[in-house]
C-alpha cells in the first residue's frame, strides 16, 4: 500500500525545491576575513590558504569596494606585523598609528558603511606567538586583559565598529566594556570568541600571520592553557553566558565544522546573535581536495556553508565568501 504522504513531492524538481528550502544563505550572512601587511602595492598569496592573500593598504581599498559591491558588508581585520616590532607586552598592539588602525581608517574612509570588525589578541604582535603576556612559562591573564582594553580601545577611535577579542582570557570581555564605557565609546560592539577550542585547524591561518607559538623555555609549547579543550561541550555554554552577561552584543565559535554541535547549544540557549568562524584549515582541506579531484569545490563549499547556518548562526566569518556569492548571485 502506499503511503498517504508522499515526501518526495517536494523534491521532484528544482523550482520546488527552491521554494520549500529550509535554510538560505545571502551576502549579508558572511564576514569576510582580510589580511593587512605593510607596503604598497602587496599582494601575496598564503602558501596554505590558495588563492587567498596578504594585501597591502591601498590594495586592501580595491578589495574592499569589490566586497561591497558583491553585497557583502562585513571584514573582519587581522595584520602580520614585522618581526622588529614584536615583543611580549604588546606594545606595537597601542600604537594609534599601528597598521590595524591605519587599516580601519582605510576601510572606513573607503567604504564608510562596510562593518569593520577588528581581531584584539596579543598574538600577532608576540614575540612567543601567544595571546596573553608570558611569564615564568605561563601566560598572564589579568596583566593581558588591560593591555586588549587598550587595545580595543585604540580600535574604536581609529572606527571599528565591533572588536572582537579572540584571545580567551578570563574576565576580559568585561574589562574591555568598561574600558570603552570610560572612554564614552558606547557605539562599539563587542564580538566575544566566547567558544575559541584549541584546534588544529588553525594552522594555515598562523601562517598567514606568521603568530604560531614559538619554542621557547619561557613559553607554553601550545595553547591548550587558555582555548578549549575539544572534549567539552558544557564548558562552551558557560563561556558563553559569562560572556553575555560581561556586556558581549555576539558571540563566536570557533572552528566551525567539529563544533556545529555547540553551535546549535548555543543557539537554543542564548538570544545575542551567533556567529561561526570556518576556520583556514577548514578553507585549505577542501581547497586540496578539490585540486585533487577528490571532491566537487563549489557543491562541498555550499554544503558547508548551508550547515552552518542550518546549526544556528547568524553570521559567518568564511575565507569562501567572494565565492559563495558568486554562486548565490
Amino acid at each position: 500500500m502506499y503511503p498517504l504522504r508522499r515526501n518526495r513531492i517536494l523534491r521532484s524538481n528544482p523550482s520546488i525545491r527552491k521554494m520549500v528550502r529550509e535554510t538560505l544563505l545571502h551576502p549579508a550572512d558572511f564576514l569576510v576575513p582580510l589580511f593587512v601587511v605593510e607596503g604598497h602595492g602587496v599582494k601575496e598569496e598564503i602558501p596554505s590558504m590558495p588563492h587567498y592573500y596578504r594585501l597591502s593598504l591601498d590594495l586592501l581599498q580595491k578589495e574592499v569596494k569589490e566586497l561591497w559591491d558583491m553585497g557583502l558588508c562585513a571584514v573582519l581585520l587581522f595584520v602580520k606585523i614585522p618581526d622588529n616590532l614584536k615583543d611580549n607586552t604588546g606594545v606595537e598592539a597601542l600604537n594609534p598609528h599601528g597598521l590595524m588602525q591605519r587599516a580601519i581608517k582605510t576601510v572606513k574612509e573607503t567604504c564608510p558603511d562596510m562593518l569593520v570588525m577588528t581581531d584584539v589578541a596579543l598574538d600577532p604582535y608576540s614575540t612567543y606567538g601567544h595571546d596573553g603576556i608570558v611569564a615564568k612559562g605561563q601566560i598572564l591573564n589579568d596583566a593581558t586583559n588591560e593591555v586588549l582594553a587598550q587595545m580595543s580601545i585604540t580600535h574604536a577611535q581609529a572606527g571599528a565598529d565591533f572588536v572582537a577579542p579572540s584571545d580567551m582570557m578570563d574576565g576580559r570581555i568585561r574589562i574591555i566594556r568598561e574600558a570603552l564605557e570610560d572612554e564614552e565609546l558606547t557605539n562599539t560592539g563587542i564580538m566575544s570568541y566566547a567558544a575559541k577550542y584549541a584546534s588544529g585547524f588553525y594552522g594555515p591561518f598562523r601562517d598567514a600571520l606568521q603568530s604560531a607559538p614559538v619554542a621557547s623555555k619561557e613559553a607554553p609549547e601550545d595553547k591548550q592553557t587558555y582555548q578549549m579543550d575539544p572534549g567539552n561541550r558544557l564548558e562552551a555554554i558557560k563561556e558563553a553566558e559569562m560572556d553575555i552577561d560581561e556586556g558581549a552584543d555576539i558571540i563566536m565559535v570557533k572552528p566551525g565544522l567539529c563544533y556545529l554541535d555547540i553551535v546549535r547549544d548555543l543557539r537554543e540557549m542564548v538570544e545575542v546573535p551567533l556567529a561561526v568562524y570556518q576556520v583556514s584549515g577548514e578553507y585549505a582541506m577542501l581547497k586540496a581536495a578539490a585540486d585533487r579531484g577528490w571532491l566537487d569545490h563549489d557543491t562541498v563549499m555550499m554544503e558547508q556553508l548551508i550547515s552552518i547556518k542550518r546549526a544556528g548562526a547568524n553570521i559567518i566569518a568564511t575565507y569562501f565568501a567572494k565565492e559563495a556569492v558568486k554562486l548565490l548571485s
